[in-house]
């Protein structure tokens, strides 16, 4: 089976993100990428058969944004925790929830969301951390790069293990 997802890198090898098979056969049709990895099939053309793409690399280098200035969203933070609740472990009922509480003046940003269940969520409310003696497993910090392409494509193929890091 051709792959549906395929991993993009960066002209230095970093992690971009992951893009649709149809994306990646047009940056490589228009030079822009240049194939790593490829699946056993191919994609059938009207004059000729193309590898199937599987780990592509852009040959020019592209600023991509700092991970703490990429869009947050509540599956990229889940994922970023491991999908499990910072205050008990729990990995039913997630929700997010502020460390310092947006009514205290916390804000929305990586460093002040973890993943929480719903219980733990309800019992911490709109106190601080050591006013309840909830205290986040881990530290929030913004995600490294394999939090975006977990998000983006669920199933790493084992062919992109050696693009990504290991954590």
């Amino acid at each position: 089976m051709v792959p549906q997802h395929v991993l993009v890198l960066n002209a230095s090898y970093e992690p971009i993100n992951v893009c649709s098979m149809r994306r990646a056969v047009v940056l490589l049709l228009k030079e822009k990428a240049e194939i790593l990895e490829h699946a056993p099939r191919a994609i059938r053309g009207v004059v000729r058969d193309f590898p199937a793409p599987h780990v592509i690399r852009l040959v020019y280098r592209v600023k991509v944004p700092r991970y703490e200035a990429r869009r947050m969203s509540r599956r990229a933070l889940f994922a970023r925790d491991g999908f499990e609740c910072q205050y008990c472990g729990s990995r039913s009922k997630l929700t997010v929830d502020h460390v310092v509480p947006r009514s205290r003046g916390g804000d929305s940003s990586w460093v002040n969301v973890v993943t929480s269940c719903a219980p733990c969520n309800a019992r911490k409310g709109n106190s601080l951390c050591h006013e309840v003696q909830m205290y986040p497993r881990r530290k929030p910090r913004p995600p490294r790069a394999d939090v975006f392409v977990d998000v983006a494509a669920p199933r790493r193929p084992e062919a992109w293990s050696r693009y990504l890091a290991v954590a």
